[in-house]
């Protein structure tokens, strides 16, 4: 037992993303970037996104590897809660837009956009993920809401693609009611 947990500890300090740099009330670096909805590629401007209610940025390692598909897929089946509270829903990744052409149809199941994280969006949101201290090229596992306003409502940074969807949501219904 207590070795089960020095192993999970010592996961954890191996590969862990930076923390999260903007917190909650944070302005949100404003950003345009190529993206892909249902295989097909377009520009996305978070500002044009922001004019329509929130937006639920989510960066995620790596397109089609296990925790990435299966948070997509959770994204996905709860596509029409998220637009029922009025909010937009974005993954990012620094996979090519060939890739992401594929990830929104197949995982994505066509259900809302992912874009491409460039190094300067990486940076901006600080979600470079870090192994053994050094930047490993591919972000960690963040999401954040952002309200109309422009402001972070809401940050998680944890690599557990589980929880990502549930509090996201639950933070845009809270900002639909204000």
């Amino acid at each position: 037992m207590k070795l089960g947990l020095l192993a999970t500890a010592c996961a954890a300090l191996v590969a862990s993303p930076a923390a999260a740099h903007l917190n909650k009330g944070d302005k949100a670096p404003a950003f345009s970037t190529r993206a892909a909805l249902a295989g097909e590629e377009f520009g996305f401007i978070l500002r044009t996104a922001l004019a329509k209610g929130p937006v639920v940025l989510y960066f995620y390692p790596k397109a089609f590897t296990k925790g990435c598909t299966l948070e997509a897929n959770a994204f996905a089946d709860n596509m029409a809660k998220f637009e029922a509270a009025g909010a937009t829903v974005i993954g990012m990744s620094n996979d090519d837009i060939g890739t992401l052409k594929r990830f929104s149809r197949e995982e994505c199941r066509d259900a809302f956009p992912v874009g491409v994280a460039s190094d300067k969006i990486i940076n901006a949101y600080d979600v470079a993920l870090v192994r053994d201290g050094k930047d490993t090229g591919v972000t960690s596992r963040t999401s954040y809401v952002i309200a109309s306003d422009g402001k972070i409502a809401m940050v998680h940074d944890d690599m557990d693609y589980r929880e990502h969807v549930r509090l996201t949501l639950d933070t845009v219904r809270k900002l639909k009611k204000k």
